[in-house]
């Protein structure tokens, strides 16, 4: 073993992860993609608003349940899974995740690709509930969207395996309990909400009234020194003070802390690091950005040369692509 190639999140670009794979010098053979001397590690959400999204799903699962990758668990997974488990016994919610006009157009591409592949899709569901929320390995942190090692501690001391089982999905739900705060530090990140009456209009045309905030300014002072995102704060928001309340709620990993590989925050432009120990690896792929690999080696102090990416083309969701796996 040489190291691992850490894949941000690939959205259902499945054509571009094949390219990807082929780039790293990874070769199907009976069905898997292998490499001789290295290993793939997922960052989680291979699903949702991109064009294959089965094909991507099928990549991963295949090269994972084979010994040739480790995966993490990312926030669509887990909406698929809440989304998809009804509610509980005595319950007013009908679903985990209820179906709103916002719930039902985020899994929206992934049930539409799904549709005539129910049986498919039903045994996919129960692949996502065997996903680990974060992994620890050969010097390596890897997790979806924030390390937090208090509530690493509380998930390891309650799931060993660091996997969910029904009973905590269900209580996930429930934002006032432990297995809330921890799926939705590992899988979201940290959040500050915006002032009453202000919001982001992305340009994904969602409206979200919180900002995603990061985890490695050691002394934040203002809403600027923790925003984490492409889209910027309205107004003179960067400018804000932090409040206690605020600094508080947020993690905070330091410069001594292992080599950590996180996606999620849809970045734009050249990969480059947000701290010598941190990368993240999620480019915005399916909004036709790049799906990036970071090459690691077992250097302790990470280095933007290891990155490497491919172009996702507007092409790709009219264009069917000769390395797609056979399905049956």
């Amino acid at each position: 073993m040489e190291g691992y190639d850490l894949i941000g999140d690939v959205h259902g670009c499945g054509a571009t992860l094949a390219t990807l794979l082929e780039k790293l010098g990874y070769h199907q053979r009976s069905g898997v993609y292998r490499h001789p001397r290295r290993k793939v590690i997922f960052l989680g959400d291979l699903i949702d608003r991109g064009p294959r999204i089965r094909l991507a799903v099928t990549i991963a699962r295949r090269m994972v349940e084979q010994g040739e990758a480790y995966i993490v668990m990312g926030n669509h997974e887990y909406n698929a899974l809440a989304y998809t488990h009804p509610g509980p016994a005595g319950s007013h919610k009908r679903w985990l995740r209820e179906h709103t006009p916002r719930h039902n157009r985020i899994i929206q591409d992934t049930l539409e690709q799904y549709r005539d592949y129910t049986n498919e899709w039903e045994d996919t569901l129960a692949w996502f509930k065997t996903i680990p929320l974060c992994l620890e390995i050969d010097g390596i942190r890897v997790v979806h969207a924030c390390w937090d090692q208090k509530l690493i501690d509380e998930l390891k001391q309650r799931r060993p395996d660091q996997c969910m089982d029904t009973e905590f999905l269900v209580e996930s739900t429930d934002p006032t309990t432990q297995a809330y705060q921890i799926l939705d530090r590992l899988t979201r990140g940290p959040h500050v909400s915006l002032p009453e009456g202000i919001a982001i209009h992305s340009g994904d045309g969602f409206t979200r009234k919180s900002f995603r905030a990061h985890f490695w300014a050691q002394d934040p002072q203002q809403w600027g020194d923790v925003v984490f995102q492409p889209d910027n704060l309205p107004g003179d928001l960067e400018t804000r003070e932090l409040t206690a309340e605020e600094r508080q709620q947020l993690s905070y990993y330091g410069p001594e802390e292992p080599p950590l590989f996180i996606g999620h925050y849809w970045c734009e432009g050249i990969p480059s690091l947000p701290a010598r120990n941190i990368a993240c690896l999620d480019y915005s792929a399916v909004k036709y950005g790049r799906l990036v690999a970071y090459r690691w080696s077992g250097e302790t102090t990470l280095n933007a040369d290891h990155f490497v990416w491919i172009k996702v083309p507007k092409e790709e969701r009219a264009l069917p692509k000769p390395w797609e796996i056979d399905f049956d």
